[in-house]
């Protein structure tokens, strides 16, 4: 498990791989509040090499997209969802929650 993150200008870009459960999911955690510490609220997070989400994983993204979204400072968007995830998305009925983007340039391009 790794986890990158590049600063834009107009946003912050995360990237993982691997799995997203109770063992790595504080990991990503960490990650997104130490963009938001620094005042970035606009994330795109690149989900192009993650294998496996647990409800852990959803949590965390549904947290991180709360706090993005309090007083209209910005949002997560997800990009690169793998089909599987993406297909799970649609069955918890959260599709309609994050913005789903094919590729990370249309996701930073968004902001």
């Amino acid at each position: 498990m790794a986890i990158e993150t590049t600063e834009y200008k107009r946003c912050s870009l995360v990237k993982m791989d691997g799995r997203i459960d109770s063992n790595t999911g504080d990991s990503l955690m960490d990650a997104f509040n130490a963009v938001q510490e620094n005042g970035i609220f606009k994330l795109v997070f690149d989900m192009t090499d993650v294998d496996f989400m647990s409800s852990k994983g959803w949590w965390v993204l549904i947290q991180t997209q709360k706090a993005c979204k309090r007083y209209n400072r910005g949002e997560i968007v997800l990009a690169n969802v793998p089909k599987k995830i993406l297909d799970s998305l649609d069955l918890v009925g959260m599709n309609h929650y994050f913005k789903i983007f094919d590729d990370v340039v249309s996701a930073v391009g968004y902001f």
